[in-house]
Formats: C-alpha cells, sequence, structure tokens
C-alpha cells in the first residue's frame, strides 16, 4: 500500500522536484497525493500543476481569520489521508494544531549542520552567509522532525561538506543543495522503513 505524501513549498521547489522524481524511479513505495503552498505564482505550484498533482493555496490573502486558516490545513491533510508531511522551502510556521496531530510525521530540510544556524530567521541565503561570516570549515544539511521550534526537532541525517577559501554564499548554496537532494531521499526511505527512532 503507497503511503500518501504531502508537500509543503513556497518557492521554486527543487527538493519537490526531486523528491517527485525519486517516487517515479520507484525509490519508496509512496505517492505525492498534495501540494500545500502560500504562494500561487511559485515555481512549486507550476510544476505540480504540469504533472497533474492536486495543489492547494493556503494563507493569510485567502484565509485571513487565524482559526479558520488553521482548520483548513487540518481538514485537507485530513482528506488527503496524509501520512508524511514534507517541507521543501516553506516559508511559514507550521500551526500547532498539525504540529500535534501529524507528530514525528512532519520532515524539513535545512541547509546547515543544525543545532548550528538554525531558528528563527535563518533561512535561504542568510544561513550561508552566516556560515561564512563565522569563518567555519564545514557546511552541510540537515533532515529532521518538526516540532513546535523552529530546526529544533530530532535530526534523521546529515551530510557536510568542506569550505573552501573561495567559496562565496552562492557557491555555498549550490553545493548545500546538491546534498540536500541526495539526502532527503534517504531520510524519507529510512522514514518508511520505520527505521526512524523516535525518543
Amino acid at each position: 500500500m503507497k503511503k500518501n505524501i504531502v508537500i509543503f513549498a513556497s518557492g521554486n521547489g527543487s527538493n519537490f522536484i526531486n523528491i517527485f522524481e525519486h517516487l517515479n524511479k520507484g525509490f519508496f513505495n509512496a505517492k505525492i497525493v498534495l501540494l500545500i503552498s502560500n504562494n500561487p505564482k511559485c515555481g512549486a505550484v507550476d510544476f505540480a500543476k504540469k504533472n497533474q498533482i492536486n495543489y492547494k493555496i493556503i494563507n493569510d490573502f485567502r484565509y485571513p481569520v487565524l482559526k479558520k486558516k488553521n482548520k483548513e490545513y487540518e481538514l485537507v491533510l485530513e482528506y488527503y489521508k496524509t501520512d508524511l508531511i514534507l517541507l521543501a522551502g516553506f516559508m511559514k510556521k507550521i500551526p500547532k494544531n498539525i504540529v500535534k496531530i501529524y507528530k514525528d510525521r512532519i520532515m524539513n530540510i535545512h541547509p546547515s549542520l543544525l543545532p548550528k544556524y538554525g531558528g528563527k530567521g535563518f533561512y535561504g541565503m542568510k544561513v550561508h552567509n552566516a556560515v561564512l561570516k563565522s569563518n567555519e570549515k564545514n557546511s552541510g544539511a540537515t533532515v529532521h522532525l518538526v516540532n513546535s521550534e523552529y530546526d529544533k526537532g530530532k535530526i534523521i541525517i546529515q551530510k557536510e561538506i568542506k569550505i573552501n577559501v573561495s567559496d562565496t554564499a552562492e557557491t555555498l548554496a549550490s553545493k548545500v543543495l546538491k546534498i540536500e537532494h541526495q539526502i532527503y531521499p534517504e531520510a524519507i526511505k529510512i522514514f518508511f522503513s520505520n527505521k526512524v527512532k523516535i525518543s
């Protein structure tokens, strides 16, 4: 029985596309049943449209009342019988009700070696700039479970790379993204093989 994955994305969705490609190759026994985005004009939504993947826009404009917006997440995820939620560059905090209902079933990928350079305000190029500014020798990416605190959930998998003297935030971002594309599918595979031990 294929597991149901729901992706949350706000941007180009490169991790979303990468996961979709791994699914098509039979890397894990699952299917993407839905994309949720806050941004109707993002690349992830375009990709979903082109590949006949259902998508749902949930944002402040469409749901100005917070309580109703949070309930909408709940109703939609329930409707699609969600087994696993994957955050792929989703720029909004996951509502508490969703974190509670889907405890240990929400995964995120972060472009640093957590717990370093995680937390509120650390995303995208801000992470890479901070890493270089601190003269770190290594960086990398981390897949972790999501809890009520930014980037504080249990780490599933991490991979690091060396930082070269010549690296800029842009070159580092490019290197880290390649690692993200390697380890996110691995983490999903680990999850579905029931090897994620939750303490």
